[in-house]
């Protein structure tokens, strides 16, 4: 059965859009993963760690027959393809990708938790989500996610980089 899912990505090292652009492309050829919508990319400032680079930060829409725990794994396993090291917390990564919605579902166990803890705190993730999905409310949520977008603090530090123009997924890296 086919399963519809919320990713956020993010870089901030080397060749930012490059590495957002190869998380797809291995995530969509390597699993039975189709990505049906993307926002636009942003730049956005650091969170947590501030002393880095700023990021590039997009959310893709994809449908798949994997389970949560498979869709995990298969994150997981192209960010270390991609060379992502996990040295310090909120720390400069040449790939990040949540899990941020996985169907209507709420998971909590130690590997996984959906709707990822922090999603609705932060700007990165929250702007590019209503982007593509502006009526969204989550699971077990009593307000659409639109109407708490206006209490979050770090706003500002959300920038288009590069606005999607209704083109193929991978058009928006061409330069």
């Amino acid at each position: 059965m086919e399963q519809t899912a919320f990713l956020s990505l993010g870089s901030n090292i080397g060749n930012r859009s490059g590495y957002l652009e190869s998380a797809i492309k291995n995530l969509s050829k390597r699993y039975p993963i189709s990505v049906v919508n993307v926002s636009s990319i942003y730049e956005t400032d650091p969170v947590g760690y501030e002393e880095q680079e700023l990021f590039l930060n997009m959310v893709i829409e994809v449908r798949t027959q994997l389970s949560s725990f498979e869709l995990l794994d298969a994150c997981m396993e192209a960010e270390q393809v991609l060379g992502r090291k996990r040295e310090i917390r909120w720390g400069p990564r040449t790939i990040d990708i949540d899990i941020l919605l996985y169907n209507d579902e709420n998971i909590l166990t130690e590997r996984l938790i959906v709707p990822h803890p922090r999603l609705h705190e932060r700007s990165f993730v929250v702007i590019p989500l209503l982007e593509i999905c502006p009526n969204i409310t989550l699971p077990a949520g009593d307000k659409p996610l639109c109407e708490l977008a206006h209490e979050l603090p770090d706003r500002g530090g959300v920038r288009i980089w590069k606005q999607r123009n209704g083109e193929d997924v991978f058009a928006l890296f061409a330069n």
